[in-house]
């Protein structure tokens, strides 16, 4: 044996003391087409946690001897005798992976998922004498326009992203706050089509995530397709040429750009939400959002005012806080939050040699986080109507989840109980936005920070009084406030048929779409991770732009097939599909009395989450038929041109 054949044996066998034993035994079965690995003694025990115990609860000479058997096999290098094991198999594989019995309808969906099968739509492989190109315009080079560019670079449907930054990213470009990063698993926050990514964490800094959607623009060839620091300053529909009219603008330069379809890829989180506060421009210190995070920023010898305790506060104030003199936190409402251990820890050389070298381990140890991150949770947010205690919890599962997460706070506070009351959420489990500790219970009870609860009265020259009358003194404000929801795509100044503006049919608050993509007198647009069409329950949003990027391809290639200008959606179907929607949400925990979120509008209308699992979303976008659509041939529309 070589020096350097040699090395990779012992590189191979220490990475594999640190391998998923339920991920290694798919990869074997991969290897070897030997379905005896799924068999006893070899079926790992159920294991509910977000990160599970790497070992799968299988007994010593068990995981011994899977890990011998995977160096032998993998040092052998053979072609895998098993690519795709089709739904039968794959769904006995899903399930003996998790220890549990996975319902089979989500045996394609992973298939996909793994890359197993291609979740892009085939070209239509016809060629259309139309009266205008089939061009798309893509507004947003984040996660949902670089989604839709790949699908559309693979059907051969020309298209131009424009992007109002220098950079791709969409929000990851954008919020550069400290500990800024995902809270979803980013091996599930990544596209199926993407590259094997050696991610350092389970859950990864903005930066990587910024690095990894530059690698997917690099990896298909995307930049020519972007226009940088240009904006669509607004676009209106032409009856007569089938077409949008957009106004776009350049570094001053105004251009008018006419295309077929019309996409808004700007997502639910690019509008920063700022509180209106008595006296806020009468303060004399720095203040800004989280998202206009200043780069040369010196916290050091600072008082720091942070208003607000969401997600973005959750993941800011434990990294500030030791770098600031003092870091003064205003919280309106608390937040129920789950401890997931070995959320900020390193994942080691030996995994990372895994996923990036050892084919199949990143697709299962993928499907294991997208899993546990994913549809579970739904079933246990919905209203049980016998259940005696609504001021607590919707069913007895969701006050199990209460219970235990109360019993965290408690714990991590042990030392601190008056900050007990303050922490523990009055409204159900889950509804709200569900936040990811990140050590947020340790640093408010460090000396350097304080957690406010009573409500801001005012800003001053130099600080915040509250309603008690107390005044506390700072040198720098931040908004950690979230971001305005109900606009959404009716920012882009987007006018339909009839002169309707997109603002206009989403007035009083109450955005709404088919599907959380097209909306009824605005033919050949879509908005991507539209209204209704974000996930509330887990998974990703990386998922759902997917589902969405081949829904919209599916639909061009119909309209190339069946010779159509137009396609719009319904009013009756619209409307049904909305009433579906209200009426599922009706039964989920986000609908609560006693729950005010983002996720709904001031009519109480759930308008920014879907209330169906993934895989019906998965179902719902996946093969679209012309039945709900009204329709324009190509023929009508020349005419109608002249």
């Amino acid at each position: 044996m070589t020096a350097s054949n040699l090395k990779e044996r012992e590189m191979l066998r220490a990475a594999l003391k640190e391998a998923d034993l339920r991920v290694l035994l798919m990869v074997l079965v991969h290897h070897t087409g030997d379905l005896s690995w799924l068999e006893p003694p070899f079926c790992p025990c159920r294991d509910v946690r977000l990160i599970p115990a790497i070992d799968a609860s299988l007994p010593e000479d068990v995981q011994d001897t899977i890990r011998s058997a995977a160096l032998k096999v993998l040092l052998a290098k053979q072609r895998l005798r098993l690519v795709d094991p089709g739904n039968e198999l794959m769904h006995r594989m899903m399930s003996v992976t998790l220890g549990e019995r996975v319902p089979y309808e989500y045996a394609e969906l992973n298939r996909e998922e793994m890359g197993l099968l291609s979740r892009f739509v085939e070209p239509s492989g016809e060629t259309v004498d139309e009266p205008v190109d089939r061009h798309v315009l893509i507004v947003g080079a984040g996660v949902c326009g670089i989604a839709l560019a790949v699908a559309l670079k693979k059907m051969g449907i020309p298209f131009t992203i424009v992007e109002k930054t220098q950079v791709v990213g969409g929000t990851w470009s954008v919020n550069r706050y400290p500990g800024c990063g995902v809270d979803t698993p980013n091996h599930a926050y990544s596209y199926s089509f993407g590259p094997t990514y050696a991610w350092s964490r389970y859950f990864s800094p903005r930066e990587e995530v910024q690095r990894y959607l530059n690698r997917v623009v690099e990896m298909f060839d995307l930049k020519s397709n972007i226009a940088f620091e240009t904006r669509l300053q607004g676009a209106t529909w032409d009856e007569a040429s089938a077409s949008w009219t957009c106004s776009t603008e350049r570094a001053g330069k105004p251009e008018v750009v006419y295309t077929r379809y019309l996409v808004g890829a700007i997502g639910q989180l690019s509008d920063p939400s700022i509180p209106r506060i008595e006296g806020a421009e009468t303060f004399r210190g720095t203040k800004f959002h989280s998202v206009d995070w200043p780069e040369d920023l010196i916290l050091t010898g600072k008082r720091l005012a942070v208003i607000g305790t969401g997600a973005t506060a959750m993941q800011l104030v434990p990294t500030i806080a030791d770098s600031a003199q003092h870091v003064a936190v205003y919280q309106r409402t608390a937040q129920w939050s789950r401890q997931i251990p070995g959320y900020s820890d390193p994942l080691s050389p030996g995994v990372r040699y895994l996923l990036e070298h050892v084919p199949m381990y990143a697709q299962w140890f993928r499907f294991n986080m997208f899993w546990r991150y994913g549809d579970g949770l739904l079933r246990h947010l919905k209203w049980d109507p016998e259940w005696p205690h609504p001021e607590r919890a919707v069913n007895r599962v969701n006050d199990r989840h209460r219970k235990e997460m109360t019993e965290f706070i408690e714990s991590q506070l042990k030392d601190r109980p008056d900050l007990v009351p303050k922490c523990v959420p009055d409204y159900p489990a889950y509804g709200k936005r569900i936040l990811l500790d990140n050590n947020w219970y340790d640093t408010i009870q460090k000396e350097s920070v304080e957690l406010i609860t009573d409500s801001i009265e005012c800003i001053t020259e130099d600080g915040i009084r509250t309603r008690s009358g107390e005044h506390r003194p700072a040198d720098i404000i931040v908004y950690a406030t979230g971001f305005k929801l109900t606009e959404l795509a009716a920012r882009l100044n987007v006018v339909g048929r009839g002169g309707l503006s997109l603002a206009q049919a989403w007035k009083d608050d109450n955005p709404a779409a088919y599907l959380g993509l097209m909306v009824p007198n605005f033919p050949n647009f879509f908005t991507m991770l539209g209204p209704g069409s974000g996930p509330g329950h887990g998974g990703s949003a990386v998922f759902q732009a997917e589902c969405q990027a081949r829904y919209i391809s599916a639909c061009i290639r119909q309209m190339q097939q069946h010779r159509l200008a137009s396609i719009d959606i319904k009013a009756s179907e619209f409307e049904a599909y909305l009433n579906k929607a209200d009426a599922e949400h009706k039964t989920l925990i986000w609908s609560h009395p006693g729950v005010s979120t983002y996720y709904k509008n001031q009519a109480g209308r759930v308008f920014t989450v879907m209330p169906w699992r993934f895989v019906d979303y998965w179902r719902m976008t996946h093969d679209p038929s012309l039945e709900p659509f009204e329709t324009v041939a190509l023929r009508e529309a020349a005419d109608a041109a002249g």
